[in-house]
């Protein structure tokens, strides 16, 4: 049949996972850093999702589609729902594990795993709100030692968007490229990842931009000798990912690189 449906523009996309969000239906998964349309007949066509996208990626048009299927999204989301509850979770009528309130001990972080995977389809697991429990250091911890750290950062600025492509800093320079927040979820980011590397730092979700042409050029420029992207486990930090990539690949240069993944719980995933 010929019905209005969702039609998303994959080149606009920067895969923030908001229309996902806004999606009860669970029409538009994160696939790859970018929102697709995964079943015609989870779509009713309404439009939900439009003033979710802040890059005008989505838009709604007319073409041979299957039905909506009401009972088929209603299925859908009672499975959520059912993987929800078995995980010990509470039951959310959205059925989805990344909105869910949730407070975590730092002591048993070893014994937890994250819940909530990348590509859920109703919600961005980045948006989770939940409290992350330290030491308490006023009972007098014994085992508990305080040290001195020192900052590992060679130079100034460190924002995509500020430093300077041409910069003397970058010439010989290991480079590391990594999404905000980071820093502040793992504990250990200035001597793993931040030390002997010229440290550049972006948010691809808040920036209005694409950091694809700042870091072609950066790279064509300088003798870049390697470069690492530390990222968050949400879906809107592949953006930053996939600008790193796509800058080496445009380059023409090759450079070894890798990419390290940091839950939202301050782990390294596997």
């Amino acid at each position: 049949m010929i019905r209005k449906i969702v039609q998303i523009d994959e080149d606009k996309c920067d895969g923030c996972g908001d229309c996902a969000s806004a999606c009860d239906e669970g029409a538009i998964q994160i696939i790859d850093g970018k929102a697709r349309l995964v079943r015609d007949d989870y779509c009713d066509g309404l439009g939900d999702c439009l003033p979710a996208c802040h890059v005008d990626a989505i838009k709604i048009i007319e073409r041979k589609a299957a039905p909506f299927d009401k009972e088929a999204v209603k299925a859908r989301q009672e499975e959520m729902q059912k993987i929800a509850d078995s995980d010990g979770q509470e039951s959310l009528a959205c059925g989805c594990p990344g909105s869910e309130v949730k407070s975590f001990d730092r002591d048993d972080m070893r014994q937890t795993q994250d819940s909530c995977p990348e590509n859920l389809a109703c919600g961005c697991p980045g948006n989770e709100v939940k409290s992350l429990e330290g030491r308490d250091l006023s009972a007098g911890d014994a085992s508990y030692k305080t040290v001195s750290a020192q900052s590992q950062l060679r130079q100034w600025p460190v924002q995509i968007k500020l430093v300077p492509s041409n910069a003397p800093f970058f010439n010989g320079a290991r480079l590391l490229v990594a999404a905000d927040c980071t820093a502040f979820a793992y504990a250990g980011f200035h001597d793993e990842f931040m030390k002997n590397h010229v440290t550049l730092i972006g948010c691809p979700k808040l920036d209005d931009a694409d950091y694809t042409e700042k870091l072609t050029e950066i790279i064509k420029l300088n003798d870049i000798k390697s470069v690492s992207i530390v990222r968050m486990q949400v879906p809107c930090c592949y953006g930053l990912e996939a600008a790193v990539k796509k800058a080496l690949q445009d380059s023409g240069k090759f450079i070894p690189w890798e990419i390290v993944v940091i839950s939202t719980r301050g782990k390294i995933v596997d």
